[in-house]
């Protein structure tokens, strides 16, 4: 008798821890979107970020695992430790499942530091900088949307096979600046271009003349932009100003969404070439996403948008499929799943957490030759999304080679 109770008491304790580890702890499956929502990035993802993401929840069902899906935002104001600070809370107080987005480098990687310290789930779509799936990588982390080794590949690597062969970089003053630069470089060297130097300059600049004129009197034919948002925008701006490119020197924008070309207009953006991980007018299925976002938000979505999308849904069909929104459970699925959606046709994830997808030489269209509002590209060449990204086995990522 006594056995039989020790054995069914045993039976109860393992089928409860079963329980317990199964299904959606809190009763809620918790996602974060943090990114620039008031700064120089508001438009390159910013609160139609959020609208990406809730779209994803609303076509996933609203429910997972038999429990709601909540969306939370905050905007960090490109500042690691406010960033830092809201991650932290949420993770901890708030008891957030994911965060996402997470426009800048700096910001993405003091708040995948943190998510790898709880054990906590991060998926990047804003920031760019390849130490995410490199020296920095988390079993936790993964980075979704685009890096600047892909930017490189393709900006870089066509423009010097054009006859762009030699460069001077205006270049962000911050770790996404410096390692978009460094991956351009190298491409650029490695086809046989020389570069003639660089300046940096700070963070929501209003003024680059004084940057312009040195790449202007280096003599460069190509002077790549390894900024983003409002200060690609100011820099293009300036440049035609100064009669930079009615001088024969090339702008190479080296990040730049059709967010920033709407922005700019067609007459000052025509001729630009950049590579984006997603364009809206591509096919049917980008089409149709891209008509349902611009119901809700009045704008065509950019790479950082539909890739959020997808990190999102994404996230949702590892959290089903595993069972569970614990962590371990969810990064095993996220790692093992292949993604194919309108965003990632095949993709794979490596070791690492670098999602493969094919990217996109694009060239922004003269005026004359959009047939109908947003339609901004000339598809000039699509990069296999194995060409476009680093191997993992030589990311320099610990996690690889454990």
């Amino acid at each position: 008798m006594r056995k039989s109770l020790i054995a069914s008491l045993a039976l109860l304790l393992a089928t409860s821890a079963a329980a317990f580890a199964a299904g959606a702890s809190d009763n809620v499956v918790k996602i974060g979107i943090l990114n620039d929502q008031s700064g120089v990035y508001a438009d390159f993802g910013g609160k139609s970020s959020v609208e990406a993401a809730k779209m994803a929840v609303e076509d996933f069902g609203g429910k997972v695992l038999g429990v709601p899906i909540e969306i939370v935002d905050a905007d960090h104001q490109n500042k690691p430790d406010i960033a830092s600070n809201i991650a932290r809370q949420w993770y901890d107080t708030d008891k957030v499942d994911a965060i996402m987005e997470l426009t800048t480098s700096s910001v993405a990687l003091a708040v995948q530091a943190i998510a790898k310290e709880k054990k906590k789930i991060d998926i990047v779509t804003g920031a760019a900088t390849t130490d995410l799936t490199g020296k920095q990588c988390s079993p936790y982390g993964f980075h979704w949307a685009y890096d600047t080794h892909a930017l490189a590949v393709g900006t870089g690597g066509a423009l010097v096979k054009q006859g762009g062969d030699t460069w001077f970089f205006l270049t962000a003053d911050y770790a996404f600046g410096y390692s978009l630069e460094q991956q351009t470089t190298d491409f650029v060297k490695a086809n046989g271009g020389k570069i003639l130097g660089s300046v940096r300059h700070p963070l929501s600049t209003n003024d680059f003349s004084s940057f312009l004129l040195q790449a202007q009197s280096s003599g460069a034919k190509v002077i790549g932009l390894a900024n983003a948002g409002l200060d690609t925008s100011n820099a293009i701006k300036q440049a035609s100003e100064f009669g930079i490119t009615q001088g024969g020197q090339h702008l190479a924008a080296l990040l730049f969404t059709l967010a920033e070309v709407h922005g700019l207009g067609l007459q000052a953006a025509q001729g630009l070439t950049l590579t984006e991980g997603y364009y809206w007018n591509l096919d049917d299925k980008s089409r149709e996403f891209g008509k349902r976002f611009f119901a809700r938000t009045g704008r065509m979505p950019n790479m950082i948008h539909a890739g959020t999308y997808s990190a999102v849904l994404q996230y949702l069909k590892a959290v089903q499929k595993a069972g569970t929104d614990d962590t371990e459970a969810v990064a095993k699925e996220l790692h093992e799943m292949p993604v194919d959606d309108f965003f990632a046709r095949g993709g794979t994830v490596g070791p690492n957490g670098r999602m493969f997808h094919d990217m996109y030489l694009l060239q922004v269209k003269k005026p004359e030759e959009s047939k109908q509002p947003w339609d901004y590209y000339n598809v000039l060449a699509t990069i296999p999304g194995k060409e476009a990204y680093i191997d993992p086995a030589k990311s320099g990522c610990d996690l690889v080679k454990q």
